[in-house]
């Protein structure tokens, strides 16, 4: 059976234990995020788009307001609280059972979000783009956190072809040694969410990512679920070097491999097709 997070972090971990899944629907309210990037400007266009992916069966919005990918630009703070946060009011007013998540690595937007009702906080930087303030902020809301490894220590990825002895051992040290310094910050252990990274967070060599997917179970370890978001990045480009709009059968084929070697979160911009590939996933996971 396939569990729907409703009601409570209590009930998201009670969830990952028996081993279910929950896709999180992308929405950017950025100019230059490298697929969504401007393609739904204004509330109307927001609310349709949310609307979509609710009907499709997300069982998370993750809205973010700053793009992270290679040679994207800075935001302010300022910017990007008034980008993510009418939106959060619509979908929370229009759509009150929606679970909202913000990816963000500045804790005032984090703080502001949370505010609004944001019960997720995506962090790209694990904790090390606010110097640990985002774990001040977390450690006494009614939100999980997501840390993510990445190669860079700054928000803004490269695409450095960075090469590994074993990339998996180099991500679990990295991942432990965060979620040990957020228990140290404040942060209750069940709140903790880890994501190892793909694409260009981790490698412009895309066999690191192939690798990672492949190697997932070896992350239970760490005991908390896992989060991953293959969503037509870069490493699904392939031979043929296929554009963002070409990436959806690799999206759906490595999004199904993650739920069966067991991550909890698939992050996607395609919630129906990811959805029904992850749940016959998830019915052959042992």
């Amino acid at each position: 059976m396939i569990l729907q997070y409703r009601t409570g972090l209590p009930n998201l971990y009670t969830a990952f234990v028996q081993q279910s899944f929950a896709i999180v629907g992308i929405f950017n309210a950025t100019p230059d995020s490298y697929f969504d990037g401007g393609k739904f400007v204004g509330l109307e266009a927001a609310r349709a788009r949310v609307a979509a992916m609710q009907q499709d069966g997300a069982d998370w919005i993750e809205i973010g307001g700053e793009s992270t990918g290679p040679k994207s630009k800075d935001v302010s703070t300022e910017e990007e609280t008034n980008r993510v946060l009418p939106i959060i009011r619509m979908i929370k007013k229009e759509f009150p059972t929606a679970h909202v998540s913000i990816d963000t690595w500045k804790a005032e937007v984090a703080a502001a979000a949370i505010l609004e009702g944001v019960s997720m906080v995506n962090d790209v930087t694990a904790g090390r783009g606010s110097n640990g303030a985002i774990f001040d902020v977390v450690k006494n809301a009614d939100a999980s956190l997501v840390l993510m490894y990445s190669k860079d220590a700054t928000p803004r990825t490269t695409i450095d072809p960075k090469q590994y002895d074993d990339v998996v051992a180099t991500i679990k040290s990295f991942l432990e040694d965060r979620k040990k310094i957020a228990i140290a910050s404040g942060i209750d252990s069940k709140k903790i969410i880890l994501d190892p990274g793909l694409g260009h967070f981790v490698s412009g060599d895309a066999k690191y990512s192939f690798e990672i997917l492949a190697r997932l179970k070896e992350f239970a370890d760490l005991g908390c679920p896992i989060f991953i978001s293959p969503s037509r990045k870069s490493f699904l480009a392939g031979s043929e070097n296929l554009a963002t709009a070409d990436r959806l059968p690799g999206t759906i084929a490595a999004s199904a491999l993650a739920v069966a070697n067991g991550a909890y979160y698939i992050r996607t911009h395609d919630v129906l097709e990811v959805r029904g590939a992850c749940e016959i996933a998830a019915s052959m996971r042992a």
